[in-house]
């Protein structure tokens, strides 16, 4: 089901909401499935540097060390993918994938040597993306959205500093680095705002029908009432 917003331009589909619930929740599942089964997925995390660890490009934002780790990862991929799938609808898929690509990579290049899991990256790259693409967009609703991310997640910037031990940083770092980068590549095409017949330059004030209820100091008064010779004028066939 699509809602069209005839004055935006953007558009709601069941994918806002389905995508990313779907993504967090292979998340859980694989989780759920190293605890109940007893195993421990952590070597398919991004090993900087090896052949091996390459395969973590694809598989660590789903890998997680705890369920703090997975809990405070699944909060903000929600809210930041469903940003991506409603304002960014025709390239979110290609952003999504691509960011996985850069976050993983990067930490692959410039990462530690020990293993690099989860979503933070990913994060990261669409925190980064949603902003200063909402903001080099010069729309009214994209704007206000960047404004949004940096009030939820404006702290998140620290993390891309080596300021805690244990923390992938660089993970972080090539992830927000991902999404400045596609932010000022990917030129889809944003809806403008629909401008008003008061906003054009054709626009007379004088002649709206509005605006003649009130005097030069905005008081209210009556509108001029037709004489009859207007009247009998206008009935002539």
């Amino acid at each position: 089901m699509r809602v069209n917003d005839q004055r935006t331009g953007f558009q709601f589909s069941t994918g806002v909401v389905l995508y990313p619930v779907l993504f967090v929740l292979f998340m859980w599942l694989v989780f759920w499935f190293e605890l109940r089964f007893g195993y421990n997925f952590t070597d398919f995390g991004v090993l900087p540097r090896t052949l091996s660890g390459l395969r973590g490009v694809i598989f660590s934002p789903f890998i997680h060390a705890g369920l703090s780790h997975l809990w405070h990862n699944s909060v903000p991929t929600l809210v930041l993918m469903g940003g991506l799938f409603y304002f960014y609808r025709p390239v979110a898929w290609r952003v999504l994938l691509i960011l996985i690509l850069i976050s993983g990579l990067g930490t692959w290049l410039i990462g530690r040597q020990a293993y690099h899991i989860g979503a933070s990256g990913v994060i990261y790259g669409l925190a980064s993306f949603l902003f200063f693409k909402g903001i080099w967009s010069k729309h009214y609703r994209l704007t206000a959205f960047s404004l949004i991310v940096v009030f939820l997640y404006g702290s998140l910037i620290w993390g891309t500093m080596p300021i805690q031990e244990g923390m992938s940083w660089e993970g972080h770092l090539s992830g927000f680095l991902g999404g400045l980068l596609l932010a000022f590549v990917i030129k889809n095409k944003i809806p403008k705002p629909v401008k008003y017949h008061w906003e054009t330059e054709a626009y007379n004030p004088e002649n709206d029908p509005f605006l003649r209820q009130f005097d030069e100091h905005g008081n209210f008064i009556d509108p001029p009432e037709e004489s009859d010779e207007d009247s009998e004028d206008d009935s002539i066939v």
